[in-house]
């Protein structure tokens, strides 16, 4: 950034690069009095090479800077003014974009009906066109307008459906806004310890890209999460450095929030010096922010842009009705041949434009229909598998030489069911599933199906990995550990048995509507006979898979178990805690199961 600055001023560039080169400082500059400086600027140029995309960009990010330094209405005027060079451009993805800019400012002022109106005229704009990014960003900021207005429900759509057009772009940043915003709705819903793991992984990543208006933005909720767990040391040191964060940058709107938060956390603590000291700092910053002039502005603001909007459209009929005015006092045969030949041109041009608008239409149907078959294969089958299945429309069973497969199924599952209703029921395997799915895949494993009560995953495919015994241990510690919660109010607990066993398997897809990615081979059956010969609350593994992991974890030696259409196998229970590097004696089993105990 300093590079960049020092190129400008010293003007070590091309004329001509002038527009690229502020476009450059002004996407990267999080001060906002940077942004105010160089966004005069870049208008400015803009103005002499009458470049409207560039004065559209100048007045956007100086709108940026003025919101970050508490003044609303000046953004507003200049958010405004680049609503109205988007339009110029005929650009819907600009001005859908700058839409959503402006329904933040009114939400910010808990103008909830002007905000909602231009959340939804943006959002309609937005998906008509290819910006998916720009939408994703609308969809967000469209959650957050509605988690102010306490509604959970509505918010949640809102970031559920911006986060997966974040990821499918792979873009950090918005990556980070959606998991702080998912932080922000299980906080709501009591859920701290999953609202603090979100909140935590987002500020990782706002960190990672320099963005402190997020920063300080997010660092409250985590605050008051500490506060209502009665660690108000922890929240104090948090709100501390949300309002470190705000000072340094000059963010009027969270420098008032973090001082509100401050001073009713002292008050909470009795310090009632520290408490009015902070309130004060809240108050001045409260009035410079919000008061009733700023509304009255802002509403002039929008009054302003609306009836310029509609003196355009009276200027363009006024000046269509004197060209019909002249043309019928001109009455000579050149006259009526141009108009014949003035108004076949613009039915030629209105058919092409209608067929042009018609493909559009129908391309953009066709892309946003294939994203989403995309996106659900990927959900069903691995990722390799369905690229496989797009390209062939087939996918050919391959041999994985060494695959650990796990069975986990619910103790005394038939019991219960006979006691709960059918909701209740398929609400606490869900809640069970989902937990797993989220471990599964947090511990880079491969979900193969569920069965009733059971579920079956498996590592080591569809890309072999050396440590997937490992890694499968790994994750049935954390099943026991899930099972082990008390879950909500709603949900019965359970005990689960669990079984792994790791061998060859033969992989494919099975079925050609309803298909499914499953695994085959001896090693599922003797998966499934570890989980059946278990014991509740336990780990039960073949040898095979000890050989592997012991020196990772302590296992206790089971003896020889009569296993269904097997015979006698070694098994081995799996215990907490991680084993040292020692040396087992493989022909001495009770030996093994000794070490460390």
């Amino acid at each position: 950034m300093d590079s960049l600055e020092q190129v400008y001023l010293q003007g070590t560039f091309k004329p001509e690069d002038s527009l690229k080169l502020l476009n450059l400082i002004l996407y990267r500059f999080q001060d906002p009095q940077k942004l105010v400086q160089y966004g005069k600027e870049m208008v400015t140029v803009a103005q002499r090479q009458d470049s409207f995309p560039r004065l559209y960009q100048g007045y956007l990010q100086l709108g940026n800077g003025y919101i970050r330094l508490g003044n609303q209405v000046e953004a507003l005027e200049n958010y405004f003014l680049a609503a109205n060079y988007a339009d110029s451009t005929g650009s819907a993805s600009r001005l859908g974009s700058i839409y959503v800019t402006i329904a933040d400012v009114y939400s910010m002022m808990d103008n909830s009906e002007n905000a909602l109106g231009y959340y939804r005229s943006a959002i309609d704009l937005l998906r008509k066109t290819t910006d998916t990014l720009g939408l994703a960003t609308g969809l967000a900021n469209a959650g957050d307008f509605f988690y102010s207005q306490g509604e959970l429900d509505s918010a949640m759509v809102y970031f559920e459906e911006s986060g997966a057009l974040f990821k499918i772009l792979d873009y950090q940043l918005g990556i980070g806004y959606y998991l702080g915003s998912l932080g922000m709705i299980y906080a709501e819903q009591g859920r701290q310890e999953e609202a603090l793991a979100k909140l935590y992984a987002c500020l990782d990543i706002l960190e990672k890209e320099g963005d402190y208006y997020g920063i300080s933005a997010f660092l409250p909720f985590v605050s008051n999460i500490y506060r209502d767990q009665g660690n108000f040391r922890a929240a104090i040191q948090t709100a501390r450095r949300s309002l470190d964060v705000a000072n340094r940058y000059g963010l009027k709107e969270q420098i008032r929030d973090a001082n509100l938060l401050l001073s009713e956390l002292y008050e909470q603590l009795g310090d009632s010096g520290e408490a009015l000291k902070y309130y004060k700092g809240f108050t001045l910053y409260k009035d410079s922010i919000s008061n009733v002039g700023l509304v009255q502005e802002m509403a002039r603001l929008r009054t302003d842009f609306e009836v310029d909007r509609k003196q355009t459209e009276v200027d363009l009929l006024e000046k269509e009705a004197e060209i019909r005015d002249l043309r019928e006092k001109r009455q000579d045969a050149v006259l009526y041949i141009t108009i014949v030949i003035l108004l076949l041109a613009f039915a030629l041009a209105f058919g092409l434009y209608r067929r042009y608008r018609y493909i559009r239409r129908t391309r953009d149907t066709i892309e946003k229909e294939k994203s989403r078959s995309d996106e659900l294969l990927r959900n069903i089958l691995p990722e390799e598998t369905a690229q496989e299945l797009k390209e062939y429309g087939r996918v050919k069973a391959k041999k994985f030489e060494s695959v650990s497969v796990l069975f986990a199924d619910f103790v005394g599952f038939t019991k219960y069911s006979e006691k709960m209703s059918p909701e209740d029921l398929v609400k606490t395997v869900d809640y069970y599933f989902s937990r797993f799915d989220e471990a599964v895949e947090e511990y880079g494993l491969e979900k193969i199906k569920t069965m009733g009560d059971c579920y079956m995953c498996a590592g080591g495919l569809p890309f072999p990995a050396e440590d997937h015994a490992v890694r499968m241990v790994r994750l049935a510690l954390e099943f026991l550990k899930i099972v082990s919660e008390e879950g909500y109010a709603d949900v019965t607990g359970f005990e689960v048995r669990i079984g792994i066993h790791t061998g060859p398997v033969v992989a494919g897809v099975v079925g050609t509507k309803k298909f499914a990615y499953d695994i085959w081979g001896d090693t599922v059956n003797i998966a499934s006979r570890m989980e059946s010969t278990s014991q509740p609350g336990k780990i039960n593994v073949s040898e095979d898979t000890f050989l592997l992991i012991k020196e990772h974890f302590h296992c206790e030696f089971r003896g020889m178990v009569e296993v269904k259409s097997k015979g006698m196998m070694k098994m081995y229970f799996v215990e907490e805690r991680a084993a040292a590097n020692v040396d087992v004696d493989l022909e001495d089993p009770l030996k093994a199961g000794e070490v460390g105990r």
